[in-house]
């Protein structure tokens, strides 16, 4: 009856861990109304137009033009970055390249997607993509990995020919991520993410009023940084616990015997 109480009680504890779970496997970011969305661009890293990720970014430009947006992306998080280019009837080929840059303006790589495409003469449009890493919570100095903060978009056609320098053409660049979970966790975790003006806002929080207008960027995701601290990996730890509490309890059922031995002589 005991091991019975004890494997009823564990099985209970087991579906309250594994319940956090299910409610925790939506994407961290929800799409945003377009209605909000910007619809310019920046031309360099620091006037690079803001967006939250779910959002239709759109912008127009022309060939030959460096376009730059920046995005807030956490840990945990694999963002993918789409980018569409409207093409006006007549122009030559032209080559068009999406590029993503972390915090410290370090190039990523794309683990897969069409990071550069050539539009042929007459083509109405021309689609990018590129899927970062998943962002870490913490790295090593010397590691490139891909850190929590802002992340910076640059679209641009390269090798133009003179004579499509100047055409116009209409951009719009969306990002979404998908939640990684605790196959991304790691033991560590910055101190503060790689944002634009983030030491200036640590040093306004301890009252230096004269420098919050030197804050250069107001973006963070929906929950803040680092909200999602919870993982599947506290579940399948919880899990773990668990069944070595069921595997303890059962050895000692198997060994324990019958109960304490008579006291009375054998043969009385």
């Amino acid at each position: 009856m005991r091991f019975t109480r004890a494997l009823s009680a564990a099985v209970v504890l087991l579906g309250l861990a594994a319940a956090p779970a299910a409610a925790d496997s939506s994407p961290s970011a929800s799409p945003s109304q377009d209605g909000d969305a910007p619809t310019t661009a920046g031309t360099s890293f620091r006037t690079a137009t803001e967006f939250e990720q779910g959002q239709v970014a759109t912008a127009n430009g022309a060939a030959g033009d460096y376009l730059y947006w920046s995005f807030p992306a956490d840990a945990e998080q694999r963002p993918t970055v789409r980018a569409t280019v409207k093409l006006p009837e007549t122009h030559a080929a032209q080559t068009w390249r999406v590029d993503v840059y972390d915090g410290l303006r370090r190039r990523q790589a794309c683990q897969w997607g069409a990071q550069a495409r050539t539009a042929d003469a007459g083509t109405s449009s021309v689609e990018l993509a590129c899927v970062l890493r998943t962002v870490r919570a913490w790295t090593e100095p010397w590691a490139n990995d891909p850190l929590p903060g802002t992340y910076y978009v640059r679209l641009t056609a390269v090798n133009v020919p003179t004579s499509d320098l100047g055409v116009p053409v209409s951009t719009e660049v969306r990002v979404d991520s998908k939640d990684i979970g605790g196959a991304a966790a790691v033991d560590g975790s910055l101190a503060e993410p790689l944002v634009p003006g983030i030491a200036v806002t640590s040093g306004a929080d301890q009252g230096d009023e004269d420098e919050k207008g030197a804050v250069l960027s107001a973006i963070e995701p929906e929950d803040g940084w680092s909200s999602g601290w919870w993982s599947d990996r506290w579940v399948w730890s919880g899990i773990g616990a668990v069944l070595a509490a069921l595997a303890g309890i059962g050895g000692y059922a198997l060994t324990r015997g019958s109960g304490r031995p008579s006291r009375v002589p054998p043969g009385v």
